[in-house]
């Protein structure tokens, strides 16, 4: 599960509950396991993948393993939460052990929901939310900066990460986010130490009304859109009260309603997508009898460390992968309708992996 989380914020009312009840109902992608509770705010969701379904049916697996995700609803987070306003704190903390943050921005007008703030202005929620978490950020950098300030006279190498946690500071008092301030190779690592908020990749979630769907997009989208384009981040328009109807559907009637409306895919998968992709992440799947399994790598990484996420043995005892892309494999029937025509390749220990690839390791 590393390296696969996101963290749900937004302002009281937004639809980010149900978000979060949609993305977890348990009646996620068709699996044997498709959602379970850790705790009643985490729920770990499958990254549904047709892919598998057709090499299942080649090999005759036994089971279907898709890859997941995890999904944080961080309470509704309010103005003056970093000084602990609400819940502040503790959700805060939350927040940071997160890979990325998918923040919910309502888009629709509706006399029915009461806004917070009285009237529909996205970019102020967003502004509101990003607020709180550099202030938490700025609380996280002066606490460090006090702490090396005491340390760095008996330990000179510490001086780089204070200087670099000053920079941050005051990025971050000019009401920019960490994720703007331009870092050197050396720095690189001590943002790794140091999980800053808005260090973190944001996927703006544009909640829209149903009056939205044929387009996807209306004046508050473009104006989400501009924003997170001016940040380097992405967006995605989606309607979470449709999601929640589509989530208690059983997979059987939800091709035909999605169709129905003229969608074909759900916004939930989508979103899984988006966040997926914003992570910098892919799948390489692996078919037997026993099942047939989507694997997470992170893009660029080499054959012998993708063994290594089925087994550390196969990792050590790397010889060479057997390597036929999925639509390949798709094409020609199978393994050895791919070797018949010289579709199969090794690959050595510097073979970066691709996403699709459907891979048979050699090990000793």
């Amino acid at each position: 599960m590393a390296g696969l989380s996101c963290g749900i914020v937004g302002l009281p009312n937004v639809g980010k509950s149900t978000l979060f009840n949609a993305l977890t109902s348990n009646q996620a992608e068709a699996s044997n396991y498709p959602f379970c509770t850790i705790d009643p705010n985490v729920g770990i969701v499958d990254v549904y993948d047709p892919r598998l379904q057709v090499l299942s049916d080649m090999s005759g697996s036994a089971k279907l393993v898709y890859a997941s995700m995890k999904f944080v609803d961080i309470a509704g987070l309010v103005a003056g939460a970093s000084k602990g306003e609400g819940l502040g704190n503790q959700f805060l903390t939350n927040i940071r052990e997160t890979d990325a943050i998918l923040h919910v921005v309502r888009c629709f007008d509706s006399d029915d929901i009461i806004h917070v703030s009285g009237t529909v202005d996205p970019i102020r929620d967003i502004e509101v939310i990003n607020l709180e978490l550099r202030l938490s950020d700025l609380q996280m950098a002066e606490n460090v900066i006090s702490r090396l300030e005491k340390q760095v006279k008996a330990k000179k190498e510490l001086q780089p990460l204070l200087d670099f946690m000053v920079r941050a500071r005051n990025h971050l008092n000019d009401n920019q986010s960490i994720r703007t301030l331009s870092l050197s190779a050396e720095e690189a690592p001590f943002l790794l130490q140091y999980p800053f908020l808005t260090a973190k990749k944001v996927l703006y979630v544009a909640n829209i009304s149903e009056n939205d769907l044929s387009t996807m997009t209306n004046k508050y989208v473009e104006m989400v859109s501009e924003y997170a384009k001016a940040e380097g981040n992405y967006v995605i328009p989606i309607c979470a009260r449709l999601e929640e109807e589509i989530a208690q559907l059983s997979p059987e009637e939800r091709a035909p309603f999605l169709e129905s409306l003229g969608m074909k895919e759900s916004g939930l998968q989508r979103l899984i997508k988006a966040s997926f992709d914003m992570l910098g992440l892919i799948t390489f799947l692996t078919t037997g009898e026993i099942e047939t399994r989507a694997w997470t790598i992170s893009k660029g990484t080499l054959a012998p460390q993708a063994a290594g996420k089925i087994h550390t043995d196969i990792e050590k005892g790397f010889i060479r992968a057997e390597v036929v892309a999925y639509t390949d494999m798709v094409a020609y029937k199978g393994r050895s309708g791919a070797r018949e025509v010289g579709k199969v390749r090794a690959e050595g220990r510097d073979y970066v992996v691709k996403d699709g690839d459907v891979i048979l390791f050699m090990h000793h």
